[in-house]
């Protein structure tokens, strides 16, 4: 007859395995990130949509300042292109997806213009809405932070 004791693992082995195991799961990524390289910020350009070509969308990148990362430059994609006439041969194309880059100089620039117009479009927003308000009843300025509160008063 084997004994309980002896069919048990060890209770180290048993608390390093919860130890891995601490991380929360999450579901994969649809399109994985390819490896990052200094100097360079990617991102994934629509090419097509339910198989109809979207020529203006790349063509909008393209001006840009986005290029298509030949697939020489990212090997760790070479294993998602399965279409076997991609329309940009060479090239890491998956899903009517295609894998861009920039440099990042110029990236973060093309960041701070649009966040700038962004910024620009809510004050006008505000001075547009703040122009309505009656001294009866007035409007307040808006309040653009966010608070979080648990429970209490």
């Amino acid at each position: 007859m084997v004994s309980k004791t002896q069919n048990r693992s060890p209770r180290d082995i048993e608390k390093r395995e919860q130890d891995l195991r601490t991380e929360d799961w999450t579901p994969p990524n649809v399109l994985p990130d390819p490896i990052p390289k200094d100097g360079w910020t990617f991102k994934w350009v629509r090419i097509s949509t339910r198989g109809n070509d979207d020529p203006m969308n790349y063509s909008k990148k393209l001006r840009e300042g986005w290029e298509a990362v030949p697939i020489n430059e990212a090997p760790e994609m070479e294993h998602l292109i399965l279409d076997p006439s991609p329309r940009f041969e060479g090239k890491v194309e998956v899903g009517g997806l295609l894998l861009c880059r920039m440099p990042t100089g110029r990236a973060e620039q093309r960041n701070d213009y649009y966040s700038s117009q962004s910024r620009e479009a809510l004050k006008s927003v505000d001075q547009s809405l703040m122009r309505e308000s009656n001294p009866r009843m007035p409007i307040n300025n808006p309040d653009r932070k966010s608070r979080v509160s648990f429970g209490g008063s």
